[in-house]
């Protein structure tokens, strides 16, 4: 691959660059860069901002609405939008469940769903792990059986993500309990706002409400909901996984958080001098800066190779980009120093005032120390990573 940018290339840069300075609203940059929480609504209102200009699923074919952007203009469209302050795209409909629905999905589903996630206006979430099936995912408990009408699901979901905002679930159930475990799953797509359906949250460490248990009892999903075929869904989740696990690598939160880091460093005093003055902190900062470039590198083969999916490579970019994520939020929070201890997870709302000392970003680092934990975990964990790698690229 040639690597360089071509004129084009950089002129479309530029455009990306302009486009989110001139048009990303400045509330929502200001949350951003303070790493101060955002609600369901700043999240659509750019996403919709994205869509009246006609890039509302960047990752997308046009023919389902999206850009039809090569592997690079995607890559320069992540890398840029981070770096001027918005915030993520939400990942549960147009990086997860979009793309399964676009190669398994019947036309009528796909005509159904698949308009509607350019501009939230339906929120997904995702179904997966349970109690004792996480990373074992195979595991899984939650039963949906059969009745004339359709299926009539019960059991729990845990680690919902945003699942508080959700109106629709893509849920991975068990339609065949004597099959071998992953034979025997399919995948629904389950109204969230319906009876049955239960939602409570889970506070994190950080003391953020982004994740939540999801109770489901005899909730009623008719057969037109089914994705695919009964009992292939484990094939659709490894699919979705792979999507998940590219997106996990997080290029453009890297370079962000990098950039918060290096002005973190030119601000804070150190002993009477700018943090960034000090050989070791300069040393670190420079090998992260590395170990960033070599991500998106590999990024780039990666999503450049469109004659299949994600496969084994999605691991290993898992594994890095979680691993790079932590160690940003580790230098961030030695910068701060001392003054990072005292915390209250209210300071991180907007409009509320830090009464900490030292640096008004302090509280910030501390969060997000705290919140880059499950980075490694997520999504699934390092271990079951370095597994799947072992298996299918050393076979082993």
């Amino acid at each position: 691959m040639d690597l360089n940018l071509t004129q084009e290339d950089i002129a479309f840069r530029e455009e990306v660059r302009q486009f989110v300075a001139t048009s990303l609203p400045q509330d929502i940059k200001d949350k951003v860069f303070k790493h101060q929480r955002l609600d369901n609504n700043d999240y659509i209102r750019w996403h919709r901002v994205l869509d009246d200009h006609g890039w509302g699923a960047p990752s997308w074919p046009v023919e389902f609405g999206g850009t039809g952007w090569s592997a690079l203009q995607k890559l320069i469209f992540e890398i840029e939008s981070f770096k001027g302050g918005a915030p993520r795209l939400l990942p549960f409909g147009l990086s997860m469940i979009g793309p399964v629905l676009m190669k398994y999905a019947s036309p009528e589903m796909q005509r159904r769903f698949l308009p509607r996630m350019l501009r939230i206006e339906d929120w997904w979430c995702q179904g997966y792990s349970e109690p004792g099936s996480g990373s074992d995912l195979a595991s899984l408990k939650t039963r949906a059986e059969k009745t004339p009408e359709g299926y009539v699901v019960n059991g729990q979901k845990t680690w919902t993500t945003l699942g508080q905002y959700a109106d629709w679930m893509f849920c991975l159930v068990r339609t065949d309990p004597d099959a071998k475990p992953q034979r025997g799953i399919s995948m629904l797509l389950i109204d969230m706002r319906q009876p049955g359906v239960t939602v409570r949250p889970i506070k994190t460490l950080d003391g953020g409400h982004d994740v939540n248990e999801v109770w489901l009892e005899n909730v009623k999903v008719p057969y037109e909901n089914l994705v695919g075929n009964e009992n292939e869904g484990w094939t659709y989740a490894k699919y979705l996984l792979g999507h998940e696990r590219t997106g996990i690598a997080g290029i453009g939160l890297c370079y962000r958080e990098l950039q918060i880091l290096k002005n973190l460093a030119a601000e804070v005093q150190w002993n009477g001098k700018p943090a960034n003055q000090d050989v070791r902190m300069k040393d670190r900062i420079s090998l992260i800066e590395a170990d960033i470039l070599s991500l998106e590198m590999m990024l780039l083969r990666v999503a450049a190779d469109s004659t299949q999916g994600p496969g084994p490579q999605a691991s290993v970019l898992k594994i890095r980009g979680s691993e790079i994520q932590q160690d940003l939020a580790r230098l961030q929070l030695e910068v701060m120093g001392l003054n990072s201890w005292p915390y209250s997870p209210s300071w991180l709302e907007a409009g509320e005032d830090v009464f900490g000392p030292g640096h008004p970003f302090a509280a910030a680092a501390s969060a997000n120390y705290f919140d880059m934990r499950k980075t490694t975990i997520y999504g699934g964990t390092t271990e079951v990573q370095k597994s799947i790698i072992a298996k299918q690229i050393l076979d082993v």
